[in-house]
């Protein structure tokens, strides 16, 4: 796994005198790999670009690109992207601001948001907490305790089979496999997966196909490919058929809810 990150130099995420510390990056390699570890203070992983997969005692998250995760501080985590990617680590004093989410989970990112994300990058470890900066730091946590989660999160179970079998799903999204299909496939009653599966993941097999589609067709559409590729990708018969299920999911068509996700504008940021 090959970051680059800014800034370089008196970066210290957990042990800084001021009440947060950030750093861009940007994932050069394919696959990349950050191994369990956890931090003192709570993190923000700030994606712009790629999918990054974050794993953590509770389970595991997959942020789509202008997404967000929010990491307790003292919880064991570890994360992968299966694509290049650029973000933002945001690390954050717990006591920094009341309203901070106290459990792991994804949040919604404004485009007010992403920007304050993207300056905190620029500060100085030292910045003044009675100047400009100051203001700008305690804008970004403000937004931060009233972000809402976002509902486009995939929970993932603890079961080791139904952990293969959604291992399975997200390595080939397109598998229209039934579900009497997948539980002879992990060797268990159809009832006993259905009953599982709703109770580590709260959701249905069929509402977490769905969301996992959306996750992945958010990549898709992301990378630049088209409405009609992504939906012969995951399978679908119709581009319609896939915009209907998206909007289902979401509230909102694919191409309404891409353009309301802010610009990777942090590119610039990073090269």
């Amino acid at each position: 796994m090959l970051l680059t990150a800014l800034p370089a130099q008196d970066f210290e995420p957990d042990d800084g005198a001021r009440p947060i510390a950030a750093a861009g990056f940007s994932l050069l390699t394919e696959g990349g790999e950050m191994p369990w570890h956890r931090h003192r203070r709570a993190q923000v992983f700030y994606n712009d670009s790629g999918l990054i997969t974050c794993e953590t005692e509770q389970g595991v998250w997959v942020i789509p690109p202008h997404g967000a995760i929010w990491i307790p501080g003292g919880l064991l985590h570890k994360s992968r992207s299966g694509a290049q990617m650029i973000g933002v680590a945001l690390f954050v004093e717990p006591d920094a601001v009341a309203g901070l989410p106290d459990v792991c989970c994804s949040l919604a990112v404004s485009p007010l948001l992403a920007a304050l994300l993207m300056r905190a990058v620029t500060l100085p470890a030292l910045y003044d907490e009675e100047g400009t900066d100051g203001c700008i730091v305690r804008l970004l946590l403000d937004e931060l305790a009233h972000s809402p989660v976002d509902q486009i999160h995939l929970p993932r179970p603890a079961d080791a089979r139904l952990r293969a079998m959604t291992d399975v799903m997200l390595a080939g999204p397109g598998d229209r496999r039934t579900l009497t299909e997948w539980a002879g496939h992990i060797g268990m009653s159809e009832r006993n997966l259905r009953r599982l599966f709703l109770r580590e993941t709260g959701m249905s097999i069929g509402h977490w196909r769905r969301q996992m589609h959306v996750v992945t067709g958010i990549q898709l559409l992301d990378h630049g490919l088209s409405l009609q590729a992504v939906a012969h990708e995951l399978g679908y018969e119709s581009v319609s058929a896939f915009a209907v299920m998206f909007r289902k999911q979401t509230g909102k068509p694919p191409g309404r809810f891409l353009a309301e996700r802010p610009s990777q504008a942090l590119r610039r940021l990073i090269d």
